[in-house]
């Protein structure tokens, strides 16, 4: 059966006709010529700076400054492609409430004014002052997957070994750290092995918890540009955008994942469908695999998870039927309580039939932030820089060497995590906090409760595009800052493709690159001497690539970002030799992984309970997500766009199920109050088959929706659990 463009769209979709258009009428929409402005004279290609498919943008430019753009249609990602978030890439840098000069809040608690200068000087004495009272326990900072790579690693460097910061962390803590452990355990390190063009190769496409129609559209043009009539299965407790459109939806209950992923595995064994050649050579720990998922029969599996015998039969038979059968996953599985063994059994089922290493294969985690990737392996966060580990000492010695530092400068422990560093500032521990391109009093999980705590910080340092934000308006200290298209640098993709972020902007008022900002702290620290070399975003990349020698990420062989402009952006591994990497490269076709003895490894772990069941006071489950295309994690972007503003609802909505709607007595866009164990919101109803009878979902971009949910991690990857939370 042929499928449609896209997805039959719901009631959160008003104006869907219109982005069908955004992605498939290249030049009919976008941002339009600047008034007064005539044709544009110089086109510039730069990586969008949105999600982390990476897609390629022309860039018009009018007297040096942009006034224009289209998708680039020679690019290997997007092949022309633009979602509405890239058309309306430009309109954010116009906003009026851009942070154009550093502000500080005075004592009468209002931010004023002041100069660079002084600002780097507070900066410096302020944290200092913490740091020499309560020691250097007492300083941490929180980073983001939106900055260019050059300017994570400058931070991560700065931070940690010039001021002394022992913690640090990443708003991929939201979004990618599961897949991280999970790769890291299984396969030796964090490498997703997979290319876009798998979308395309495979026969049968399994997407677990990943609504990839709206939060990734290009990937998912990608997945209907595959001429092999595949069968495309989504496990997802919602009937999402994706889900409408594919072959198969096993709408599980919600956190059923894991016992439903190994009852899987103990029916593909039963059938005969694992490649025992593969798992001979290539792995290690099948046996205790197989004997661990036999208690986890069909009957019991379909009971746990809510499904009919015979719909898991038929996803079962596809997966035994599929030649080339492709596992791909994002925050559906991430963002859970036991997420980290819920990637690792996508993973087992990848390695357990052999389907990894080909064309159309692949137990492939697909990235949220724009750079999360370049977050994971070079912000100095989770790992030490190039991929490295913080608690090996040749891997230290290594890094200072290429740094040109002594070796007592790189920290032998690892860093608190985010969830650690908020317990930290309630606790007492943390005292100083900086906050650069995040806005962690929307984001993070039980977001009220940052709010209550940020009192107890001496000094919050906040780094950002705009004042306006939830975060920037606790702050002590607001440091203006360029955004997407003011600056030079590289972004990583989900594909592990490094792509050319190019300037073709100026910067409002006196708001600064992120990099020239921490050159500016580095001199009022007193450590310049420290980073000379660290001149500018190319200098950085050349010390990117000394660091990644011999590991997985390996780029010595890229020689410039002329190098990524010719190429279309170059994947990793691209080690010194390999001058001309093929435009897709996919990850261990040769069956050797990265662990110590070369073989893949099954982990397992019984399915644990959740911390919070729904009970009699709070009988539904609250999901969350993404809700359109057109809006991007907090709206601190995209909501400077009228256009994308008329494609998404302005307040916060609940989807609610019919039966559940018709027994509440709630009418159709009528108010709702909706209470969990923290707090109550009000929102639109909108009555809903999507989600099923006992479910209620409400999407991540409005700040109402995080004040309800609850602060629970994974205990590996320490991610929060954004997808279940019990309410009324």
């Amino acid at each position: 059966m042929p499928l449609p463009l896209l997805p039959a769209l719901t009631l959160r979709e008003w104006t869907g006709p219109l982005t069908r258009d955004l992605v498939q009428k290249p030049g009919e929409f976008g941002l339009g010529l600047v008034p007064g402005h005539k044709r544009p004279d110089a086109v510039v290609n730069s990586v969008c700076g949105f999600c982390s498919t990476g897609c390629n943008l022309r860039i018009h430019l009018r007297e040096g400054q942009a006034v224009n753009l289209s998708p680039n249609a020679d690019y290997p990602v997007n092949l022309g492609m633009a979602c509405p978030k890239g058309w309306e890439a430009l309109t954010p840098l116009r906003a009026p409430d851009r942070a154009t000069t550093p502000l500080l809040r005075d004592a009468s608690g209002t931010l004023q004014p002041i100069d660079w200068t002084t600002a780097a000087t507070l900066f410096a004495e302020r944290l200092k002052s913490i740091q020499a009272t309560h020691g250097p326990d007492s300083l941490a900072f929180i980073s983001t997957g939106q900055i260019p790579t050059e300017e994570m690693a400058f931070l991560g460097a700065l931070a940690k070994f010039g001021m002394g910061f022992k913690h640090g962390d990443g708003n991929t803590r939201q979004c990618m750290a599961t897949a991280v452990v999970a790769y890291k355990e299984s396969f030796g390190f964090d490498a997703p092995p997979y290319t876009y063009q798998d979308f395309e190769e495979s026969d049968c496409l399994v997407f677990v918890g990943s609504n990839l129609a709206i939060a990734h559209p290009i990937l998912w043009q990608r997945v209907l540009r595959n001429t092999n009539h595949p069968d495309i299965i989504v496990v997802d407790p919602r009937r999402t955008e994706t889900a409408m459109t594919a072959t198969q939806h096993l709408a599980i209950a919600p956190k059923s994942d894991l016992a439903f992923l190994y009852g899987t595995a103990q029916a593909l064994i039963s059938a005969g469908a694992v490649d025992r050649d593969f798992i001979s050579q290539h792995t290690t720990g099948y046996e205790a695999l197989a004997e661990f998922v036999a208690g986890y029969t069909p009957e019991k599996t379909c009971k746990a998870a809510g499904l009919d015998r015979a719909g898991f039969d038929h996803f079962i038979a596809s997966l035994v039927r599929g030649k080339r059968v492709s596992f791909w996953w994002t925050m559906g599985v991430n963002q859970s309580h036991e997420a980290v063994r819920t990637a690792q059994a996508i993973i087992n089922l990848a390695l357990m039939t052999g389907h990894i290493g080909r064309p159309g294969t692949g137990a492939n985690s697909i990235t949220g932030q724009c750079n999360a990737m370049g977050s994971r392996l070079f912000s100095n966060t989770t790992n030490l820089l190039g991929g490295h580990d913080f608690t090996k000492p040749e891997h230290r010695e290594k890094v200072a060497s290429a740094l040109g530092l002594d070796v007592s400068r790189i920290p032998e422990t690892n860093s608190l995590a985010y969830d650690q560093i908020i317990d930290g500032i309630e606790s007492g521990r943390i005292k100083g906090l900086w906050i650069i391109a995040t806005n962690t009093a929307h984001s993070w999980i039980n977001s009220g409760r940052f709010a209550k705590i940020r009192e107890k910080l001496e000094f919050l340092v906040v780094q950002d595009m705009y004042h306006s934000t939830e975060t920037a308006q606790m702050a002590d200290l607001v440091l203006p800052a360029a955004g997407w298209g003011e600056k030079d640098g590289t972004f990583i993709n989900s594909e592990r493709r490094f792509g050319l972020l190019r300037k073709v902007s100026k910067a409002p008022g006196k708001a600064l690159a992120d990099f020239h900002i921490f050159r500016l702290l580095a001199e009022a620290w007193g450590v310049a001497p420290l980073f000379m070399e660290w001149s500018s975003p190319e200098a950085a990349f050349r010390i990117m690539k000394r660091l990644s020698t011999g590991q997985p990420c390996d780029i010595t062989g890229i020689t410039d970002y002329a190098m990524l402009e010719s190429c279309g952006g170059v994947q990793w591994p691209c080690p010194a030799g390999l001058t001309e990497p093929a435009p897709q490269r996919r990850l261990f076709g040769d069956g050797q992984f990265f662990t110590g003895d070369g073989r893949a490894k099954f982990i397992f772990e019984h399915p644990r309970p959740i911390a919070e069941p729904i009970d009699e006071t709070y009988p539904l489950i609250l999901l969350t997500g993404r809700g359109t295309t057109s809006q991007w994690h907090t709206q601190t972007r995209t909501s400077k766009s009228d256009v994308l503003r008329q494609l998404y609802p302005e307040h916060v909505y609940v989807e609610i199920n019919p039966d559940d709607a018709m027994q509440l007595g709630i009418d159709p866009l009528s108010l709702v109050t909706i209470t969990s164990r923290r707090l109550s919101v009000r929102a639109t109803a909108v009555i809903t088959p999507i989600v099923e009878p006992g479910q209620v979902f409400m999407p991540m971009h409005y700040a109402e929706t995080n004040l309800l949910t609850r602060q629970e991690v994974d205990p590996y990857s320490r991610q929060p659990s954004y997808k279940y939370t019990a309410v009324k």
